[in-house]
């Protein structure tokens, strides 16, 4: 019976343990907010203690996600310069666009006149090595690490190529991105691949255009595929440029303030078409739209993606950074894309394998059936 009473004793005495503990720990301030109090919680009680910045950016991009919507995004502090990099159209790396491969990362793209096309890197090169450490089955983030460096700094970069490896001494340097690029087609027809609308899109895209009407283009592709959007400025600045007077960019905001861009009388008139796919987003779908609205162009490819809101990026203390929608966007007939996007006036699919080599650019322009579709409306077949 003594023994019975003992252990009843404990149980109570551990029972009002637990229940001050609790009582200690919930007694907070008024403002401590219940993410506060958890990530104290955690961080005082996880038997193998927690990484405090780690629980941080996954509760700042859990409650992005929150808002359920698809645009909105969060950006850790370490990702914060490689994304002001990448808007700017400039970055300090070898210049390779990769994705992952069962044998280490496969080589998409190569920036024309970066260090990796200097070294002799091509587009279609599996990397398998850097600077000797084997990367296969390795996270991206990781691998992408042993790449970078600062400029001025050299990397060994081993690639399998034809079934061979092949090392190659590459020197990281500031890598710009070529936005636009001008190619003259048979027929007296320009080909202006756009790849996005950031930093120094109009001016390229412009001189493009220009360089091509010299050559004597009676005709222009402009080909967004591919293209991920950007700012509204630039995309507005070659609208204007191609466009007659009128309504090109009707905005409201969360304060339900509205605000309209418009272009001016000048413009360029001749036949045009737009090449669009799955992959062409926000001001590149809206490019599209807006030439189609004002019958300045006809739209070939596949159904675009669908965005209708804008983001504004704030810096957060810790240097990290948050896109949130602020507004929404409507073309100059005033429709929405938002969920919709736009449907080709003339629909042309493309094989998985000519996808990729049209995003690698190593299709030959007068092999792809999207282009060849947009030849063949220019001359009214």
């Amino acid at each position: 019976m003594k023994k019975k009473v003992l252990m009843a004793l404990s149980y109570v005495a551990v029972a009002a343990a637990a229940v001050a503990l609790t009582l200690l720990f919930t007694a907070k301030p008024a403002h401590y907010t219940k993410l506060e109090e958890l990530a104290d919680l955690l961080a005082e009680r996880f038997v193998d203690g927690v990484d405090r910045k780690k629980m941080e950016d996954a509760a700042a991009d859990a409650m992005v996600n929150a808002l359920g919507d698809r645009w909105s995004y969060y950006i850790p502090a370490d990702e914060y310069s490689a994304y002001v990099e990448q808007k700017n159209n400039a970055y300090v790396g070898i210049g390779v666009t990769i994705k992952a491969h069962e044998l280490g990362y496969h080589i998409e793209q190569v920036a024309e006149g970066g260090p990796a096309e200097t070294a002799g890197i091509l587009a279609g090169d599996v990397i398998v090595a850097v600077d000797g450490t084997r990367i296969a089955g390795m996270d991206m983030d990781e691998g992408k690490k042993l790449v970078q460096g600062k400029s001025g700094t050299t990397v060994e970069i081993t690639v399998s190529r034809g079934g061979e490896e092949k090392t190659f001494t590459v020197k990281r340097g500031t890598v710009k991105t070529k936005v636009a690029t001008a190619v003259m087609l048979p027929g007296n027809i320009g080909l202006v691949a756009i790849k996005n609308f950031n930093t120094n899109c109009a001016k390229e895209t412009i001189a493009a255009i220009e360089s091509l009407l010299e050559q004597g283009a009676t005709s222009l592709i402009f080909d967004v595929r591919f293209n991920g959007g950007g700012y509204a400025n630039e995309m507005n600045k070659v609208l204007d440029y191609l466009l007659p007077e009128g309504q090109l960019f009707k905005t409201v905001d969360y304060t339900g303030k509205e605000s309209v861009t418009k272009s001016d009388a000048k413009c360029l008139e001749m036949p045009m078409t737009v090449l669009v796919n799955e992959s062409s987003y926000s001001a590149a779908e809206f490019f599209a739209a807006a030439l189609r609205e004002y019958e300045w162009a006809t739209v070939v490819g596949v159904q675009t993606s669908g965005k209708g809101y804008f983001q504004v990026v704030y810096e957060l203390s810790d240097g990290s950074a948050v896109g949130v929608s602020i507004g929404k966007y409507v073309t100059p007939k005033g429709v929405s894309l938002e969920g919709v996007g736009i449907t080709p006036d003339i629909p042309v699919e493309v094989t998985t394998e000519q996808a990729a080599a049209i995003y690698a650019g190593t299709l030959d322009p007068m092999e792809d059936p999207q282009i060849l579709a947009a030849i063949a409306a220019l001359k009214g077949e």
